[in-house]
């Protein structure tokens, strides 16, 4: 197993895992828009007769959390009907498909770290067409791996590190939601993750234990005022901004879409099944803000 398609071409994930699959021996094959699009299936279908994948890694998403409100069908095409074409294409060609999702998919009210076995009840369009994107992954190809992350940050793309320190070089005093819970990941500590999980199924051929849910996050959860001061006092000393950073209660900063009061998960299972473990989210923080403050 060598050649690994990686949708969703200059996203944060793909361009972590073109970075990281090379390093072990795997050659990335990246696909995107416009030429790979879920909503013109002749272009998923001649990407596959084209390239010749051994193994599917799908970043590709709808990921406007609020914009899903208003164009739920459009969600639903990209992030359900999407994963479905490809497991069926993997299905076909007998290979490992690795789908990532979203801690979108639980609700946030258990008030604990969530475990694989929980149940998801989603509370919005987002999550909901994620869920859906699980579901036919799973049901369309055996060899099926679905991995839930959450808050991904990365030198590119947009994010909430790089929002937070432009808004920060522009403005003395920000005010950023205290009230929500979750763990924030880097996507090239994911990509390595993903990389790593390859490298197993690479190494021992596809194992029934390989199939299913699992969680894969930066170690330690937070929240988003909690993780702002990080970031700010991260960069500082790099030549970053330090803006005075309020925090507030989620109804002081109304959006469309109900977010989980508290996204936080185990990773035991990840660790358990293909021995890999994620960096704390503050290393991961260190590592993409070296990457930042350089550019």
């Amino acid at each position: 197993m060598r050649r690994i398609l990686v949708t969703g071409q200059g996203g944060q994930l793909a361009t972590g895992l073109a970075e990281s699959l090379p390093g072990r021996g795997f050659e990335a094959m990246l696909v995107g828009q416009p030429d790979f699009e879920f909503d013109k299936p002749e272009t998923v279908l001649a990407a596959f007769a084209a390239l010749r994948p051994e193994a599917v890694v799908n970043c590709a998403a709808w990921t406007a959390v609020d914009a899903a409100e208003d164009d739920e069908a459009g969600a639903f095409r990209a992030n359900a009907l999407g994963p479905a074409l490809i497991a069926a294409l993997c299905a076909e060609a007998a290979i490992p498909l690795i789908q990532i999702s979203t801690d979108y998919v639980y609700d946030g009210l258990k008030d604990s770290p969530y475990s694989e076995s929980d149940l998801p009840n989603p509370m919005n369009a987002y999550g909901r067409t994620k869920l859906a994107g699980e579901w036919a992954a799973l049901a369309g190809n055996p060899q099926t791996a679905v991995l839930r992350t959450a808050w991904v940050f990365s030198p590119v793309g947009r994010n909430f590190v790089k929002t937070m320190l432009a808004a920060g070089a522009s403005r003395p005093e920000l005010r950023v939601v205290a009230d929500q819970q979750g763990h924030p990941t880097a996507a090239p500590d994911l990509a390595d993750a993903i990389t790593a999980i390859l490298e197993r199924i690479r190494d021992t051929g596809w194992q029934p234990s390989y199939r299913g849910v699992f969680h894969a996050t930066g170690q330690g959860g937070t929240n988003w005022h909690a993780f702002a001061e990080a970031i700010f006092a991260a960069a500082a000393p790099l030549g970053g901004p330090t803006p005075r950073v309020l925090p507030i209660a989620t109804h002081e900063y109304p959006v469309k879409a109900t977010r989980p009061v508290d996204g936080r998960m185990e990773g035991g299972k990840l660790a358990a099944t293909f021995g890999v473990t994620l960096p704390t989210w503050q290393d991961g923080l260190d590592r993409v803000l070296r990457v930042l403050m350089r550019a």
